[in-house]
This record gives C-alpha cells, sequence and structure tokens, in this order.
C-alpha cells in the first residue's frame, strides 16, 4: 500500500465524508450551521439589513461587538448568544478581537470560511423571507384538512 503525503490524506478524508452516515462529522457541522441562531449570526456579520422591498439587502461584511449582536438578534438570550459565537470561533467560522479598553471591547468578525457560509446561508435566508407567505397558506390550508 502506498503513502499517502497528508494532502492526500486529507483529500481522501473529504472523499470519505457521508452525512447519510450516523458517525460522519459532518452531520454534527451541518446540525451547528442549521440553527437559526448561526444563520442570523451569519446574516448579521455579513451586512444583510432589514428587509427592504427592492434591495438586495447584502451590505458589506463588518464587524460587530456583542452588545450590537444581541441588539441585533431579537429575542436571542445572553447565555445562547456567547454559546453560538463560542462554537463559530471553535470551528473558524468567526473571529474574536478582544481590545484593551475600559470596558474591554470584543468584536466578532466572519473569517474567510465563515464568509463563504454566509453566502449560501443569505440564500436561504432570502428564500425563507421571499415564501414565507405561501408557506403560511400551506400551513393554514393543511391544518383545515387535517385538524
Amino acid at each position: 500500500m502506498p503513502t499517502l503525503t497528508a494532502a492526500q490524506q486529507r483529500a481522501q478524508a473529504q472523499a470519505d465524508y457521508d452525512a447519510f452516515l450516523a458517525g460522519c462529522p459532518s452531520r454534527q457541522l451541518l446540525d451547528r450551521i442549521s440553527d437559526k441562531w448561526v444563520a442570523l449570526i451569519l446574516a448579521a456579520l455579513g451586512g444583510d439589513g432589514p428587509h427592504r422591498s427592492g434591495a438586495d439587502g447584502g451590505g458589506e461584511p463588518r464587524a460587530m461587538r456583542y452588545s450590537e449582536l444581541a441588539r441585533r438578534l431579537a429575542g436571542v438570550s445572553q447565555k445562547m448568544l456567547t454559546q453560538t459565537l463560542r462554537s463559530l470561533e471553535r470551528d473558524g467560522l468567526v473571529t474574536r478581537t478582544v481590545t484593551a479598553t475600559v470596558p474591554v471591547t470584543v468584536r466578532y468578525e466572519l473569517t474567510d470560511l465563515g464568509l463563504s457560509l454566509h453566502q449560501l446561508m443569505r440564500g436561504v435566508k432570502e428564500w425563507a423571507e421571499a415564501h414565507m407567505d405561501e408557506v403560511h397558506a400551506n400551513r393554514e390550508s393543511y391544518d383545515a384538512r387535517v385538524g
């Protein structure tokens, strides 16, 4: 059996990932990125603004302070925001920069890896916003038939 280089070993491992298998590590990643708070943090850091009719809603990615993120993400608890940001930092999707000021300033920003995921998630977010009326009507129709 020939010896594989590190790059070849990584390529082989990547080819072996199959999210349909229970033990595949990609399942953990899919679980993480399918979380609503992850999607909304990526959108906020990616520069997605409030829904505006006729606009693409996409601004420039920017760093945000923890307090800015907390205000932007209505309904997120401090505990959930902290946990989610830590997991995103651990996965290499965001960077956390601490500046020694009084009080200490902490800013979060998407990494290149995070930006690549943000592009995909932006499409899902826009799809949800564009089709919510249709989904809501389908839910009402279903509930009337079944309920």
